[in-house]
């Protein structure tokens, strides 16, 4: 384990003024990044999705749930696991208290393409109370490019081809599921698509990577790491 240097209170002062110029300038990119994403065109949904949760059979406007913004996690469906996967379900432990999202007019729903029985039982064994809706059987999940077949559509993940996918190395993102963030607006009986994120993309929802980001030793692992929170009495692959 790597621990940082000892310093004087002086020498440390020094330094942490200089990275609080970097914060500084991050704090402004990310406010123009934001500013940017808040004018991106938007696509209007002509298509009529059906979803399955608790309610039953429901639309995508119904998964609004009267407010004029949604914002859909799409957490990927491990069929060898029967359950979703360890990484967005740790993405899904992130999610904090939803009524400051409906303050803003603004719903979070999460979608998977796992059968809703299933889905359901899952969602239960986690703890999770926010929304859930299984989009099994639709094209909800080709459409946006979290699951990848081209026997269903052509492949494109996070705005890549195939081709560029696989010259890139990242042949994995060719097929099967993939995870992601897609929001949408309503406006009176229109629905319109605005903003999609695949990948890293998710980084900026990980509440627990971003506290950990403040401490000297880090993340200390990676997403791809994560276990279910139900199984962290398992370390370096050995049940305690």
């Amino acid at each position: 384990m790597s621990l940082p240097q000892v310093a004087s209170r002086q020498d440390w002062l020094a330094q942490r003024g200089l990275l609080l110029e970097q914060e500084k300038e991050l704090t402004r990119q990310r406010d123009a990044v934001n500013a940017e994403r808040r004018r991106l065109p938007m696509v209007n949904i002509d298509k009529d999705y059906v979803f399955e949760g608790v309610e039953g059979k429901v639309s995508l406007p119904d998964l609004f749930e009267g407010r004029t913004q949604l914002i859909v996690y799409h957490l990927m469906w491990r069929w060898d696991l029967d359950a979703g996967c360890p990484s967005c379900s740790f993405l899904i432990d992130n999610i904090g208290q939803l009524g400051h999202l409906h303050r803003a007019r603004t719903t979070l729903a999460v979608v998977s393409r796992g059968p809703w029985e299933k889905l359901s039982t899952f969602r239960a064994r986690m703890g999770w109370t926010v929304p859930f809706y299984s989009a099994h059987g639709s094209d909800f999940n080709y459409d946006f490019h979290l699951t990848l077949d081209e026997s269903m559509a052509p492949v494109e993940y996070n705005y890549r081809t195939k081709a560029e996918l696989t010259a890139a190395g990242q042949s994995w993102a060719t097929e099967g599921e993939q995870p992601g963030t897609s929001v949408f607006l309503r406006d009176g009986d229109s629905i319109f698509h605005t903003y999609s994120s695949y990948a890293r993309g998710g980084d900026l929802l990980l509440g627990t990577f971003n506290y950990l980001d403040l401490t000297p030793l880090g993340r200390q692992y990676h997403v791809g790491q994560a276990i279910y929170h139900d199984r962290y009495d398992i370390l370096d692959g050995e049940e305690r």
